[in-house]
């Protein structure tokens, strides 16, 4: 028993080069497939400032436009999740890009309020689908302490698909007009629909993977397994840590993606073309804390460190990097404001990274993407009350302060929300399989 335990160890230790690397290629599509999401839905952020003035919508009526993509999304998580588990990684993901593909270039026919709204609605029920498939697919390819690292690799799609829409909206917009930059938008997903479905297999069905990747990974057989009712998962604390953990926080990534443009062309005066340095700026920022966050309790864990007080010691360091955005709003200096935002949305990917790692640390593989659709419709209606409550304040006030003092202390509550609910991250048992591979 000694001498397996050694090599199992060895194993463990041995370069990533001798196990295989195959798995990192899934990660890559994962990634790929967020960029393009946030590049679709983002947008409309970068174009807010320009197409509120040219249509000449009201505050409140952009965060209806707003507020319909997030009503979509909340809806598409209902089903999206047990879509995914009913039909597997491959063929649910391929149903949701499909559908936000048509979405994303159907904004170029849109002429008004309801027409953008419809397009909108059309784009979050697609999009729906994306986070729980990814996650999914990081549970299939992935052992766990190399989850959070993933998650975090492909969260950071987030990021660069919110970095390259201000880097080439703008141009595209000013060169062909907005109509072009859905268009363009949206033809991405369908590049990566016809990819995703020549490549993505599980493992256990993938012949390019090696033995020693395949024992690596930890593979579960690909077997007919039931689908888990959301009824049954909501009888679990578990459930609700990460749902709460989403409806809290959400809602703040939903204001920095449509908002911000707004926000820095209000409080100094950029223009369309301006826009594009401060918020790479910024998203990049984002993009280092979704990897550094991942990486952090991959490390801790490796360290070892328990899988709880990993998770949450990453998650309270990210806390530590967003409180200083309550004062974004009172800086007197646009690259002071950049600063102190791009900490917060640094903080806030590390801390998805971690959130979204814990459905696959406290469910069994084949609950996992239901589980995520459950909070990820959580976390989407915390995004439409959000997004009602910033177009009434600023249509009444003109004052970002309130947002911002908002947006610092939510993460304060969801780290303690989910320290109660969850305070020793104990696996969910759905069943006797279940229980054997906890045991």
């Amino acid at each position: 028993m000694a001498h397996a335990r050694n090599e199992r160890g060895a194993a463990t230790a041995a370069p990533s080069a001798k196990i295989g690397n195959y798995r990192w290629r899934i990660c890559a599509l994962l990634l790929a497939a967020t960029t393009i999401s946030y590049i679709d839905r983002q947008v409309l952020g970068v174009l807010a400032p320009f197409l509120q003035e040219k249509m000449g919508w009201s505050e409140v009526q952009y965060s209806s436009i707003v507020t319909s993509f997030q009503a979509a999304y909340a809806i598409g998580l209902l089903c999206a999740g047990a879509v995914i588990d009913r039909f597997g990684t491959r063929i649910g993901y391929a149903i949701a890009i499909g559908i936000w593909s048509l979405a994303a270039m159907s904004h170029s026919l849109a002429t008004g309020v309801i027409s953008f709204a419809i397009a909108r609605f059309a784009l979050g029920l697609g999009e729906a689908g994306n986070f729980p498939a990814a996650i999914k697919a990081v549970a299939e390819w992935f052992p766990q302490r190399e989850r959070a690292l993933a998650a975090g690799i492909f969260n950071s799609g987030s990021n660069i698909g919110a970095i390259a829409a201000p880097l080439l909206v703008p141009i595209v917009a000013a060169q062909w007009g907005w109509q072009a930059a859905f268009l363009c938008t949206g033809a991405l997903s369908a590049t990566w629909l016809a990819l995703w479905l020549r490549t993505y297999r599980t493992p256990d069905q993938e012949p390019r993977l090696s033995a020693a990747e395949r024992a690596h990974i930890g593979t579960e057989p690909a077997v007919p397994t039931p689908r888990v009712p959301w009824a049954q998962l909501l009888r679990y604390r578990q459930t609700w840590a990460f749902a709460a953990a989403k409806f809290i926080t959400d809602p703040i990534w939903w204001f920095f993606l449509f908002w911000l443009p707004k926000f820095l062309h209000a409080q100094y005066g950029l223009g369309l073309l301006e826009l594009g340095a401060p918020l790479i700026t910024i998203f990049l920022l984002a993009d280092a804390g979704s990897i550094a966050g991942g990486w952090l309790a991959g490390a801790l864990i490796r360290r070892g460190m328990s899988v709880n007080r990993a998770r949450k010691t990453s998650m309270l360091i990210c806390v530590t990097l967003i409180l200083p955005v309550m004062f974004a709003a009172k800086a007197d200096n646009l690259w002071l404001a950049v600063v102190l935002v791009g900490l917060a949305t640094a903080g806030h990917q590390g801390w998805s990274a971690n959130v979204y790692t814990l459905t696959s640390d406290l469910f069994p593989r084949r609950a996992v993407a239901s589980v995520v659709g459950i909070g990820g419709f959580a976390g989407a209606v915390g995004g439409m009350l959000i997004s009602t409550v910033i177009g009434l304040l600023l249509q009444a006030t003109g004052s970002y302060v309130p947002v911002f003092l908002m947006a610092g202390g939510a993460y304060v509550l969801a780290w303690v929300v989910v320290q109660w609910l969850v305070p020793r991250l104990e696996p969910v048992v759905l069943d006797h399989a279940d229980n054997a591979k906890v045991s």
